[in-house]
């Protein structure tokens, strides 16, 4: 009576596999399951890679949330995947039936990885742009493809894999006709530096660059209070072998996060460091 009592119980929870068999089959899908897991993290590891080295390099990571992305992406990967084997696998069952299971895991797991990996590609930074008085973060997801066809040619192009490049924006002046426009769809969030009409190479805005650069003294007096930040600064300045006369800074905004700046060496406007304090 009990055995037959354990053997519908099985058959109602264990795909009609008797009860007696479960806990083997625990055991059998737990070594199948971290084998899973495995494969699935050195899979998420790469992906780093990836993610870390290629879109988002520092301190982009953390100016705009990929490692938050990342992990979210990876927490349901490795998750889903090992998860549903543990559930589906079953040594006893037939061997094409776990082919279909399979098949069906790993159509899961894939999805999930796509469906991240198009969210962070949406997301990464694509251009550092030069705007009048301050450096701003492009993303992919910023740019309107369909006007790109409006850029200089060597620009129109947003590489795959290459992390942020660096360009100039060109400001409407008082004297153009399109000001007014201009300034509308900044105050809709689309700013210059989003429109591929006004990319510029960078090197033909050095000039301004080097204009509007600030002392670091001034960033200085504004973040007193952030001394383990300003600290790096004497790190970056020993690391280029520069002194505080020959760097200055920008502030260097994404949405609304606007307390970080770029150093840049006065000698060629090049950045040469990024620093999370308030440069405004």
């Amino acid at each position: 009576m009990v055995a037959d009592q354990r053997e519908r119980f099985g058959a109602l929870f264990f795909g009609g596999f008797p009860f007696v068999h479960w806990g083997k089959r625990i055991r059998a899908a737990t070594r199948v399951a971290a084998l899973h897991f495995a494969i699935s993290l050195f899979v998420a590891f790469l992906v780093g890679l990836v993610v870390f080295r290629v879109w988002y390099p520092a301190p982009f990571n953390e100016l705009i949330g990929g490692l938050e992305l990342f992990l979210i992406l990876v927490g349901v990967d490795l998750v889903c995947g090992p998860l549903l084997t543990f559930v589906l696998f079953n040594p006893q069952k037939p061997r094409h039936k776990w082919r279909m299971d399979l098949g069906t895991i790993l159509a899961v797991q894939i999805g999930a990885m796509v469906y991240g990996m198009a969210q962070l590609a949406i997301a990464r930074p694509v251009y550092l742009a030069f705007e009048g008085d301050r450096f701003r973060v492009v993303q992919a997801g910023d740019v309107d493809v369909a006007q790109s066809h409006m850029a200089a040619i060597d620009l129109r192009n947003i590489q795959v894999f290459a992390g942020p490049r660096l360009i100039g924006v060109h400001l409407s002046t008082t004297e153009d006709a399109d000001l007014l426009a201009s300034l509308q769809l900044s105050a809709q969030g689309l700013h210059p530096a989003f429109r591929p009409s006004r990319w510029r190479p960078y090197e033909t805005q050095v000039s301004s660059v080097l204009m509007q650069l600030r002392p670091l003294r001034a960033l200085e007096e504004k973040n007193i209070d952030r001394a383990d930040e300003l600290a790096k600064i004497a790190d970056v300045l020993a690391k280029e072998n520069l002194t505080k006369t020959q760097v200055g800074f920008l502030p260097l905004v994404r949405d609304l996060v606007t307390d970080w700046v770029v150093l840049v060496r006065r000698a060629d406007g090049q950045p040469i460091a990024y620093l999370h304090l308030d440069g405004w």
